[in-house]
């Protein structure tokens, strides 16, 4: 009798779309290998290992999305903070160059309509505009950019903008934050990956993209990475420019929570305001995005966050133990412009065996939800190809959803 071959699944990447993939893959039966290039796995979900555990830009999980789901699913969530009510209070919204408590009433009712109701033809500032007012809509526009890292997010798809905005402004919020920073899950996912059998290798860069002769191959890196490995220069969508801060402040009662730049894309949040373990007692984190368009320096985005701070954190300045920051280009996940959605991103399924993931592919969801949605549907194709007769793909129905 001769014996079945071995079913194999080679994942080239461990951030989030990587440990799905690999994950996914080996529940699945196959034996699994990942390749990561860094010392430990995780991508833009690795949380520094010092005394402030700061993540690349701000980072939340929102727990109405199918990454949640999957997550609580297999034990993996792990300890979760939520924002206490008396922090919910100190959020404030920068609006005609002063701090105010309440947003605009149009942005309000603009974030309660569903995003079916906007079209993906338009661009937001003008179906917008159309709905509630140029002046709320371009409030709208920018206190959406938390969830998209764009300059310029009136001028994306109206439904695009509208999914972000949605939910970002849902109450009671989606926000949920893994304790002690998204490493904690990254953990956990690796954990349960060695559980499964997957042999993870890290400190390992993959140049040459694995032959398919042993298995399907899931590329789960960043499109440009993807774009080298593969040689295909087919791979490309637009992602943002945005300029990231890491602030430690000394504490002080009183500080608000978050603060929204409704005159420009921009968010500054107290991330120690829900979950104290990431700085030392006595300390503060902040982190804060502020897009930058093209051919704008990182420089222009961090004035933006000083004068944010200058108007919400007296004395910031005598209060800083400690600041990093650093531009973030194309590493923010896709956007979509008027005329596109999330289908007409780069093919999870590249022929041959081969199949992408990562945040700016063909997958739907917000932020982080796009990196694991593409990472199981990658590694369902993946165990297709391994069942299908010789010469056939399979397509799974996934991401048939609208």
């Amino acid at each position: 009798m001769t014996p079945r071959p071995v079913r194999h699944v080679t994942v080239v990447g461990a951030g989030l779309a990587g440990l799905t993939a690999a994950i996914t893959a080996a529940e699945g039966g196959a034996r699994v290998t990942l390749y990561e290039a860094h010392r430990t796995p995780g991508g833009r979900a690795r949380t520094a290992e010092h005394q402030y555990r700061t993540n690349e830009g701000p980072h939340a999980l929102y727990c109405c999305g199918p990454h949640w789901s999957w997550l609580a699913a297999r034990g993996l969530l792990g300890p979760m903070a939520s924002l206490p009510a008396r922090e919910g209070a100190r959020f404030r919204f920068h609006r005609d160059g002063a701090l105010r408590r309440t947003p605009p009433l149009g942005l309000l009712r603009l974030a309660r309509r569903s995003p079916e109701r906007a079209p993906v033809d338009v661009d937001f500032a003008t179906w917008a505009g159309a709905e509630v007012g140029p002046a709320a809509a371009r409030a709208a526009a920018h206190y959406s950019g938390v969830a998209l890292f764009h300059h310029d997010p009136g001028s994306l798809s109206a439904r695009f903008v509208q999914e972000r905005l949605h939910r970002s402004a849902a109450l009671p919020p989606e926000a949920r934050y893994p304790r002690g920073g998204w490493g904690r899950v990254v953990e956990r996912m690796a954990v349960r990956a060695r559980e499964l059998g997957v042999r993870l290798e890290t400190g390992v860069r993959v140049d040459t993209l694995p032959g398919t002769a042993d298995g399907p191959v899931v590329v789960a890196t960043s499109l440009a990475a993807a774009r080298r490995l593969l040689d295909d220069p087919s791979l490309t969508w637009e992602s943002g420019r945005t300029a990231l801060l890491d602030l430690a402040l000394r504490t002080r009662e009183g500080d608000p929570f978050v603060v929204s730049d409704l005159d420009a894309p921009g968010w500054l949040e107290r991330f120690t305001a829900q979950d104290p373990t990431l700085a030392p007692a006595g300390r503060q984190l902040l982190q804060g995005q502020f897009p930058v368009g093209p051919g704008e320096s990182r420089d222009r985005g961090l004035a933006r966050a000083e004068r944010l701070l200058d108007l919400g954190f007296p004395g910031w300045r005598d209060r800083t133990v400690w600041r990093r920051d650093a531009l973030a280009t194309g590493r923010t996940g896709a956007v979509d412009r008027p005329g596109t959605t999330w289908r007409d991103r780069p093919a999870i399924d590249r022929g041959d065996g081969v199949f992408l993931a990562g945040d700016a592919v063909a997958a739907p969801g917000v932020l982080a939800e796009v990196a694991f949605t593409s990472g199981r549907e990658a590694a369902l194709l993946a165990l297709g190809a391994l069942d299908a007769p010789a010469g056939r793909g399979t397509r799974h129905p996934a991401l048939r959803t609208p």
